[in-house]
């Protein structure tokens, strides 16, 4: 199940660099940050159930975050 987080990584990270190449600076750091939590959770070494809570919260906190901007932000 750490391998999953490494790709999550691998795959924020590339969107971080294309918002960086586009001038985006804002969701650059945003899934910098993102990368480096996944990263570092990775090697945790943590129980599968436990990888799954996280994922799970971690869902939960986008879709709440993005339900919130396209609601209140997006004209």
């Amino acid at each position: 199940m750490e391998r999953m987080y490494r790709v999550l990584a691998f795959w924020t990270g590339i969107f971080a660099v294309l918002f960086m190449v586009g001038d985006m600076n804002g969701p650059a750091i945003l899934f910098f940050a993102q990368t480096a939590i996944f990263i570092g959770l990775s090697y945790l070494k943590l129980s599968e159930r436990m990888y799954v809570y996280i994922f799970g919260a971690y869902l939960t906190i986008f879709f709440i975050g993005f339900t919130y901007y396209s609601t209140f932000f997006m004209v």
